[in-house]
């Protein structure tokens, strides 16, 4: 028993005299998977999967619920489907329904209504018992409740728009299932400079055929299913044709000459306060306001060139005009959507001082080198919450989808760092490089894993989430594993810990980085990471009351908090808390409540 051995422990530091001991504080009990009676292993009947209506809800906004059930039995049995609505280990709904099962599929739907409180994450976790109140089954899930996407923005992506397109309403409704609540429309426009055309269909400059009819019958299926619809646009890319008829509108290099981008592809055009160019853009962002149903603007750019020159040879810094553009499109769109959200694409970081706390709604940057390690990610999440005043921020973070393990411990950094993460799209599809349309399929295994990693974020987003704290760095030293290091400045084969902190909560984010032979994320991973199983974990200097202490993890087929028996001992005059983890393969978090 983990309560025993910590006990044991304890009481051998008293017996020679090196600290004091809290009498042993129990976490109340919650419920967790048994092993199988043999009731349970001889009736064949499961949950298959479990799909929610939108991606996420406004206050008010019923959730319908739908719950896929399998049965290998040959006459109906009776059983009984069991909903618990959780907000971290807190039940805050509960409710249940009979079913008869024969051979077969068969679907259970429930509509309820949310607390009215947002932004919030909640857990779902669906019991299938038997006539007699055996477990059958067990599942688990999330939804969040909030005012608006940028509140928790989960981006994804589209990049296919021929036209009759018939899989429309099929592909959101699968990128619904990852909780997506924000879709960048990539390469959906005529044109760099000219965004809409009247031709339909219509061919863009990389001679892709696109329809527009498309492109709104996406927007219609994403905005039924609460996912904003954001174009993608360039911010300073002109085609050659453009560029010949204004040639005095192009941003210059020091030779005089006009910037390119990809050799004859794009011009780079002179985005300063007041160009023609800012003034015709402007014009295109309102038109597409008007004529389409689009909630804002994507802006991108393409990381060079940081100068630029005027006609007498004068440079000037890129970065405060990009901020200024970012601010003019944001009073275009709200004149338009009283909602409309404005994104702007910092590549390679690049010029996050200027942009992050620019009028744009999160912090979008696109991971380059040298950006190369797994604490890069965090480190960039971090510092651009603080840049942008505690803004959202989301990672373009581009890898192969048979990267399976380097996906899972990609996922873990940015969630655990209060991120998101643009990389998911299409059938099922993953962004495995910068270019869109070039996106590869996930296997069948890592989809049911990235259901896992979204569910976990959305269900803990309250503790981890971007509405939560980075403390990170105050608990670099403070936390110790059993035989395993956790020194802040070793940077593979070591246990992790990002720490954030909330109203009345602590997490622990556990990234096991055992046994992984490189610290890049891009550096293909050949086997897991290796494994821990029951730990002992110390939280040095605890300098307040513990009410309880849970641990959960992605990694488990069930997301729910499982209570940890913990004590508080005295060491030095300091207060040190001890607790045991069951396993930990990925990811694991646990979260401290405070007394006060």
């Amino acid at each position: 028993m983990r309560d025993a051995r910590i006990a044991a422990s304890c009481l051998l530091l008293i017996l020679i005299g090196l600290v004091s001991c809290s009498p042993v504080e129990l976490a109340p009990s919650n419920e967790t998977p048994l092993t199988p009676t043999e009731e349970q292993m001889n009736i064949d009947i499961h949950i298959t999967s479990v799909e929610l209506d939108k991606s996420f809800y406004k206050p008010g906004e019923p959730v319908q619920l739908s719950v896929y059930l399998q049965s290998g039995e040959e006459a109906p049995v009776d059983a009984q489907l069991d909903v618990v609505i959780t907000h971290l280990a807190e039940v805050v709904d509960q409710f249940g329904e009979s079913l008869s099962l024969a051979s077969g599929d068969q679907v259970a739907t429930f509509t309820f209504t949310p607390p009215g409180v947002a932004p919030r994450g909640y857990g779902l976790d669906l019991h299938l018992k038997s006539a007699s109140g055996a477990e059958l089954d067990l599942a688990s899930a999330a939804f969040d409740v909030l005012i608006h996407w940028t509140q928790t923005p989960r981006y994804g992506f589209l990049s296919d728009f021929p036209p009759d397109r018939p899989d429309v309403d099929d592909t959101i409704a699968i990128l619904t299932r990852y909780h997506v609540n924000a879709l960048q429309f990539y390469d959906w426009m005529y044109r760099h400079e000219q965004l809409l055309t009247s031709q339909e269909p219509y061919t863009d400059l990389l001679d892709r055929q696109l329809s527009l009819a498309t492109v709104k019958r996406f927007i219609t299926a994403a905005h039924q299913r609460n996912i904003a619809a954001m174009p993608y646009t360039a911010v300073y890319g002109a085609s050659m044709a453009f560029y010949q008829q204004h040639p005095d509108w192009a941003l210059l290099k020091a030779n005089r000459e006009p910037e390119f981008f990809g050799e004859d592809y794009l011009v780079i055009m002179d985005l300063r306060p007041g160009s023609p160019w800012v003034a015709h853009v402007m014009n295109e962002f309102d038109q597409v306001l008007m004529l389409t149903a689009f909630d804002g603007i994507h802006l991108d750019q393409y990381g060079d060139p940081k100068v630029g020159y005027d006609t007498d040879g004068n440079s000037y810094g890129m970065a405060e005009p990009l901020a200024a553009f970012i601010n003019e499109t944001k009073a275009h769109v709200l004149a338009q959507r009283q909602d409309g959200a404005v994104v702007f694409n910092a590549v390679t970081n690049w010029p996050i001082e200027s942009v992050a706390p620019a009028d744009q709604d999160l912090v979008y940057i696109e991971v380059w080198p040298p950006y190369t390690w797994y604490e890069d990610l965090h480190d960039l999440i971090t510092q651009a919450q603080k840049l942008g005043g505690g803004k959202p921020v989301v990672l373009a973070a581009y890898i192969d989808p048979s990267y399976e393990y380097n996906i899972r411990l990609i996922e873990a950094v940015i969630f655990a760092s209060g991120g998101g993460h643009i990389e998911l799209g299409e059938q099922d599809g993953m962004l495995a490089e910068a270019y869109f349309p070039r996106y590869k399929k996930m296997s069948t295994g890592l989809t049911a894993v990235i259901h896992r990693y979204y569910d976990f974020a959305v269900r803990y987003q309250d503790v981890i989430g971007p509405r939560t704290t980075d403390v990170t760095q105050d608990y670099s030293n403070r936390i110790q594993i059993d035989g395993v290091s956790t020194s802040p400045s070793q940077r593979e084969n070591k246990i992790w810990p990002i720490v954030r902190e909330s109203d009345g909560f602590l997490a622990i984010n556990l990234i096991n980085l055992m046994g992984v032979d490189s610290p890049e994320w891009e550096k293909l991973l050949e086997n897991p990471p290796t494994s821990l199983g029951s730990t002992t974990i110390r939280v040095l200097n605890v300098d307040q009351d513990v009410n309880r202490v849970w641990y959960a993890t992605p990694d488990n087929e069930y997301l729910f908090l499982e209570p940890l028996e913990h004590m508080v001992v005295e060491e030095d005059g300091n207060k040190t808390l001890l607790f045991e983890i069951p396993a930990l393969q990925y990811w694991g978090l646990i979260i401290i409540e405070w007394s006060d």
